[in-house]
């Protein structure tokens, strides 16, 4: 099942070496934060459609929290539509890590009201900047299909389609939460999976032999306008900022890496 018809307009036939890449493509948009930038290859490209999943109290909301804030310090417009918690308690959370730039919070149940609210801001963007849409999470919206607020399997998957359509068409960068079970399971239909650009995961490294056993860790699972970058360690500091943590191989691992070696 094809999830988007982008509508590209390039005819059927065109030698790849004759199309012109729009100049929005070339340029990436630093968060200001060296170990989220390190993992998209420099920044987040303008019309990526991205995703965030993660382990049940890894932090999700505050990841995604803490690059919004950093891309606010940069000049962007962030909006975060955030349905999982309330507007106060959102605010109290960002107190405590003390994320204080400034992006914009809303509580848009319907999908097509969340990409008025993007576009509304899009028209006052400045040049060179974007403007980023966070959604927290997809499940939790509504596409407005029923009267009744009834939601199916199908709901997220046409949410997915109308924010994706909104990222190509203006160029905007979307970033969603979405949710797995307790044991890592990707929710929903994999239409979406297939449908992102990018697909961060932010887990608890649950391999008894690594020597980051049972760290934050921070992977790239896909990324259709980046290279392969290695995972990131992260720890909660202060009151729960995150930070890169270095993780020290011991004399055992390196043994271990040696024989593996020979």
């Amino acid at each position: 099942m094809k999830l988007l018809d982008t509508g590209s307009t390039i005819a059927r036939g065109t030698n790849i070496n004759s199309i012109v890449v729009p100049p929005e493509l070339r340029v990436k948009h630093a968060t200001g934060l060296p170990w989220v930038d390190a993992l998209l290859g420099g920044g987040f490209t303008p019309s990526i459609a991205g995703m965030l999943t993660g382990d049940s109290g890894v932090g999700k909301s505050t990841m995604i929290r803490t690059i919004a804030d950093a891309l606010t310090l940069q000049g962007h417009i962030v909006l975060y539509n955030c349905l999982e918690e309330s507007e106060y308690q959102v605010k109290m959370a960002c107190e405590r890590l003390e994320l204080d730039a400034g992006f914009i919070i809303a509580h848009d149940l319907f999908v097509q009201d969340v990409i008025s609210h993007a576009r509304e801001l899009q028209k006052k963007c400045k040049k060179g900047k974007k403007v980023f849409l966070f959604v927290d999470s997809l499940q939790c919206l509504d596409d407005g299909k029923y009267d009744t607020g009834k939601t199916t399997k199908a709901t997220p998957i046409n949410c997915a389609k109308e924010l994706i359509k909104w990222a190509k068409e203006t160029f905007g960068v979307l970033v969603w939460v979405h949710q797995v079970t307790k044991g890592g399971v990707f929710v929903g239909d994999n239409t979406v999976k297939h449908a992102v650009d990018l697909h961060l995961h932010f887990g608890f490294d649950k391999d008894k032999k690594s020597p980051s056993f049972g760290e934050r860790i921070l992977r790239k699972e896909k990324d259709r306008f980046g290279p392969a970058i290695d995972p990131q360690c992260i720890e909660m500091v202060d009151g729960g900022r995150l930070a890169v943590k270095v993780i020290e191989e011991s004399e055992e691992d390196e043994d271990d890496m040696d024989e593996a070696a020979e």
